[in-house]
C-alpha cells in the first residue's frame, strides 16, 4: 500500500496510527501542503479532491477521507479491531471520532487558517485565538461524552479504537497552538495511554520522513 500524506496533517496522522496499530507495511509518499503540492497536476492524478490522505491499496484502488480509509483497513485487516463488535458500541466510538473529525477539525485545518490570514486579513494572534477557542470548546464536548460512557484505559474500553486514532492527532496539533487542556481528565488520560504504545509513537509527526520539526 501507499499512503499519500503530510507529516503535520492530523487526518494523515489518523491513518498512520491505524496502519501501525494493525502492523501493516506501507510506502510513505509525502505531499507538502504548505508548498501547495496537493494542488499540482502530479497529485491531481492521484486525488480528485486534492486532499490528504489518500491510500492506494494493494489492488490499486485509491481511497480518500481518513475515517473511510480507517474503516476500510478495519474491514480488510480486522485484527486488532478498531471498532467494537456490538452495534451500539460501534456507534459510540464513531460519534467520538466524528466529534473531532467533523466538528473540531474542519474549523481549524490548514486551508481554513490560511483563508483567515490571506483572504480575511486576520492577524496571526487572532487566528491562533480562533484555533484555540474551537479546539478547546470541541474537546469540552468530547470530555462530556466520555464521562457518560464506561471508564476504560482509552477513549472507549481497554484497547485503542477509531476514536483514539482521531483524538491523538488533535491533541498534537492543539499543543502546537498552546491550547489549554486542563479540566479534561478522561480525554488526556486516553491521550497519555495512547502515547505509551509504540504504534502511536511511530506514527507521530517527528518520526515521519518529511518532518520539518
Amino acid at each position: 500500500m501507499k499512503l499519500y500524506n503530510y507529516f503535520r496533517s492530523s487526518a494523515s496522522f489518523r491513518v498512520r496510527i491505524a496502519l501501525e496499530l494493525k502492523g501493516l507495511p506501507y510506502d510513505y509518499v509525502p505531499v507538502h501542503l504548505v508548498k501547495g503540492e496537493h494542488k499540482q497536476d502530479k497529485y491531481a492524478a492521484v486525488s480528485t479532491s486534492g486532499l490528504v490522505p489518500t491510500l492506494e491499496t494493494d489492488g490499486g484502488e485509491r481511497l480518500g477521507q481518513s475515517l473511510a480509509i480507517i474503516e476500510y483497513l478495519d474491514e480488510t485487516h480486522p485484527q486488532p479491531p478498531l471498532l467494537p463488535s456490538e452495534a451500539t458500541e460501534r456507534a459510540h466510538v464513531r460519534a467520538l471520532a466524528q466529534l473531532i473529525a467533523c466538528e473540531i477539525h474542519p474549523l481549524n485545518n490548514l486551508r481554513v487558517l490560511k483563508y483567515l490570514v490571506h483572504e480575511l486579513k486576520v492577524e496571526e494572534e487572532a487566528k491562533n485565538t480562533w484555533y484555540r477557542h474551537w479546539v478547546r470548546s470541541g474537546l469540552e464536548l468530547f470530555e462530556r461524552e466520555l464521562t457518560r460512557l464506561p471508564s476504560g484505559t482509552y477513549c472507549f474500553g481497554d484497547t485503542p479504537t477509531l476514536a483514539d486514532c482521531c483524538l491523538v492527532p488533535q491533541i498534537f496539533n492543539g499543543q502546537r497552538f498552546k491550547v489549554d487542556f486542563s479540566g479534561l481528565p478522561r480525554t488526556m488520560a486516553a491521550f497519555d495511554a495512547c502515547m505509551g504504545l509504540d504504534a502511536f509513537q511511530k506514527a507521530q509527526p517527528s518520526n515521519c520522513p518529511d518532518n520539518e520539526g
